[in-house]
């Protein structure tokens, strides 16, 4: 999930400690069950949130099953293509990049068996060149890059001039740090050291650095936890949160 992007000279904010612990988990990634069990019960709210988002960028009415179609979408992170496969499926032509070259293979082996078409690479944002895509997004991955503002400064520089950027990310809260690491990586239920709550970004920093690059935020939104419901989109941005930007 970790990723490499671009300043103003190619710099890689790849973190090879990183990489090797999500890549660790490949073999898991597509398995509900598994050690990215949380993945899969945060995808439907992620999904529901682009949709969302997609629709009133692109003034849509929300009933067409295809509102990608025609355009680009770039998933950066991408683990074994749990956001992928659902793009492609909304009509994107998908490009997913993750540093962690398991994560790619599992991610071909997986569209492949889905009968999908999807350009995976392994490496980060800056060997894309001067590609441009409609849609850019990032899912839970800046807090494990080593350079933030370069890593959102290289999203940036991947946006087509009307496109969409979206990202999550966990709060650096207390609940963030109990809820997160004391619970999810002390009960098993998240791999224990995938986070750094020193890492987590407070929602005005990121909003900062996607102004920095040169981008207009839009929208954020929480993403909470409900005992009856499971993950939810929400006002309260307290444990997790979307953050939606555009070009001026």
């Amino acid at each position: 999930m970790t990723i490499a992007s671009t300043a103003s000279a190619p710099v890689t904010t790849i973190d090879p400690a990183e990489a090797a612990h999500f890549g660790g988990l490949a073999a898991e990634w597509w398995d509900p069950k598994g050690s990215s069990a949380m993945l899969h019960r945060l995808n439907p709210v992620r999904l529901s949130y682009l949709r969302e988002r997609i629709d009133a960028h692109w003034g849509l009415d929300g009933s067409g099953f295809t509102p990608l179609a025609g355009k680009s979408a770039l998933d950066v992170g991408c683990g074994a293509g749990l956001l992928c496969e659902p793009l492609a499926r909304l009509g994107a032509a998908v490009t997913g990049i993750d540093a962690a070259a398991e994560n790619i293979a599992a991610a071909h082996a997986h569209a492949l068996q889905s009968g999908l078409t999807i350009d995976y690479r392994t490496g980060g944002i800056e060997g894309l060149g001067s590609r441009r895509f409609d849609l850019v997004t990032s899912m839970e991955v800046i807090e494990h890059v080593t350079d933030p503002a370069a890593f959102v400064a290289g999203l940036a520089g991947a946006l087509a001039e009307d496109g969409l950027l979206v990202l999550s990310t966990p709060n650096r809260t207390a609940l963030s740090r109990l809820a997160l690491i004391t619970i999810g990586e002390g009960t098993g239920q998240i791999p224990k050291g995938t986070h750094d709550w020193n890492k987590f970004l407070k929602p005005d920093e990121l909003v900062a650095l996607i102004e920095q690059a040169g981008l207009n935020v839009v929208d954020t939104r929480g993403l909470g936890f409900s005992v009856a419901r499971g993950f939810v989109i929400s006002d309260d941005m307290t444990l997790d949160y979307f953050v939606t930007a555009v070009r001026g």
